[in-house]
């Protein structure tokens, strides 16, 4: 067992810069920005005070929307200095989603970029908060969402009620060190640092509460099993938003000194010019990601050489891919993560030497400092290795709870606090966990987690529809893809590409049903519940006998 850290977020920075002040912290090659620990820890502790000037307490919520920019780790580390709640907004969320997380999250900020792929951002957010268009920065009113008052946009246009990053960095000038320090000093590293929404099944996103501990231990941990030292530069084309990014890339490199190497948004060429021309040692990806750089035409031009370790997570994993990542890139030592949000996210992972078969065939054992063991579902108790049951974990890395969701937390963590995953997994001998299906009826779509419920709420919002069920079915290039079975209302008609249209601009993309079928009635048991396990077997052959 390591001992765990009792170390906040922002002094494990610090601490770094004093220790190896002439190390990369941050390189974007593709626009020539590199910041030594010393150079990035100074950028940070500016803007925790422009955070402080702002106004924002410690344990204030401050939203974040935006793709893996610089200003996105610097946010990172400058609220874990000044001890504001980092709350992470998925890059895909549309207006709908991002109203509902502003409200239940409580924000006091939301720092924002001015667009991302088709979504202009900051038309969105005039369209949820139109009070904003009218206010001075810093003073908005907002009778639907009473608590946010500082609008952040990364850009160098100023817009109505926003300040802009730079105004921030200028705003720091009036806080003095002496201030930072004792606001640093005031922090307790089981205080709450990071929140992240992840959907349930029973309807709309939880706030997870993630202390200091929780995720600096999870990211010391994550690069011990993948024997990440300061000498190691990693690709981050993750995104930030999700514990893959801020926690298994960015605070992982942290706790020993590493590079990180991030990738603004996954692009092919963008990853693989950066790991050849940055020399990146570990890189970070879902299985598709993978798969899209090994079978891009040009591969065999790039130089990978330097390619040793990274994380593979998201969804599982392929042998043949598995093969191809130790093989044709060379990452002989890269390793496979399983865990959640709830849980920081690690909760197992193989390691560098175990051999090709374990990484694939299993999510590997525990980590350090963590307890795993496999339940009976029905009654809770431990089942014998071999025998599958409900993976259940305890330890440092078990989330403090889902915000203003008492209900949720303890239906999530028994009174033993052990954290119920709703996973089944069969546990071998050696501890290696392999994870044989799921207790809930999330979807995973290329690493993204999609749950029915959510989808259904949005669907029912169509006038034409009286009832849905939302399930995923098997794809090859996503793992899954989501599947709409909609009832319409007496007297209606509709088409797949009429529902689909409805939700453009509403919710993110991936959500959206690629695959729409009406029908008069559902597949129920004698009691009345609906079989989702049939309507998966009638969409199997329907999609296979279309195509």
């Amino acid at each position: 067992m390591n001992e765990i850290l009792q170390i906040t977020v922002g002094k494990l920075l610090e601490n770094l810069a004093l220790e190896r002040p002439e190390n990369e912290a941050v390189v974007y090659a593709d626009r020539g920005l590199r910041y030594t620990y010393k150079q990035f820890n100074d950028l940070c502790r500016q803007v925790a005070k422009g955070f402080m000037k702002l106004g924002i307490g410690k344990g204030e919520h401050m939203a974040i929307w935006a793709a893996n920019r610089p200003e996105w780790v610097v946010t990172q580390f400058a609220s874990g200095k000044m001890g504001g709640v980092l709350t992470t907004v998925n890059t895909n969320y549309q207006a709908a989603e991002l109203e509902f997380l502003l409200k239940q999250s409580d924000a006091t900020t939301l720092i924002l970029m001015e667009s991302y792929r088709h979504t202009p951002y900051v038309d969105v957010l005039y369209q949820v908060v139109p009070e904003l268009k009218n206010s001075h920065p810093g003073c908005l009113q907002s009778e639907k969402l009473p608590y946010l008052k500082n609008v952040i946009v990364l850009g160098d246009t100023r817009y109505p009620g926003m300040f802009l990053w730079s105004d921030i960095l200028t705003m720091g000038n009036d806080v003095s060190d002496d201030e930072l320090m004792n606001r640093m000093d005031s922090l307790d590293p089981n205080d709450v640092i990071n929140m992240q929404y992840t959907s349930g099944t029973t309807g709309f996103p939880k706030g997870v509460m993630l202390t200091h501990i929780n995720i600096v231990n999870n990211g010391f941990n994550i690069a011990k099993c993948m024997k990440l030292t300061y000498k190691d530069r990693m690709c981050i084309p993750v995104p930030f938003f999700h514990c893959f990014g801020c926690v298994l890339g960015t605070m992982a490199c942290v706790t020993v000194g590493a590079t990180m190497v991030p990738i603004q948004e996954f692009d092919v060429v963008s990853v693989l010019k950066t790991v050849q021309d940055e020399k990146c040692t570990a890189l970070h990806g879902v299985p598709t990601m993978f798969i899209a750089e090994l079978n891009h035409p040009d591969f065999e031009k790039y130089d990978l050489s330097s390619l040793r370790t990274g994380i593979m997570a998201g969804s599982t994993c392929p042998i043949e891919v598995m093969k191809a990542v130790v093989g044709k890139m060379g990452a002989s030592e890269i390793t496979i993560v399983y865990g959640q949000t709830e849980s920081s996210p690690g909760i197992t992972q193989t390691r560098t030497n175990d051999p090709i078969e374990l990484r694939v065939s299993t999510v590997g054992r525990a980590l350090p400092n963590v307890e795993v063991k496999i339940c009976d579902p029905s009654t809770n108790q431990e089942v014998p290795r071999g025998v599958q049951g409900e993976l259940c974990t305890r330890g440092y890395h078990v989330m403090k709870g889902y915000y203003k969701n008492l209900d949720a937390t303890m239906e999530a963590i028994d009174p033993e606090g052990w954290l119920h995953t709703g996973d089944l997994a069969v546990m071998n001998e050696a501890g290696y966990c392999t994870i044989t299906g799921r207790l809930k009826d999330m979807i995973i779509r290329g690493g993204e987690n999609i749950y029915p419920r959510e989808i259904e709420e949005y669907i029912y919002t169509h006038p034409k529809v009286l009832d849905v069920q939302v399930i995923g079915i098997p794809d090859e290039k996503y793992g899954e893809e989501v599947m709409a079975w909609i009832r319409l209302k007496e007297e209606t008609s509709a088409t797949a590409k009429e529902i689909q249209d409805y939700f453009v601009g509403k919710i993110s993309r991936h959500k959206i049903p690629r695959f729409i079928e009406f029908c008069d009635e559902f597949p129920m048991t004698a009691s009345g519940k609906i079989q989702k396990f049939k309507l998966r077997e009638q969409s199997v052959q329907l999609i296979r006998l279309k195509n």
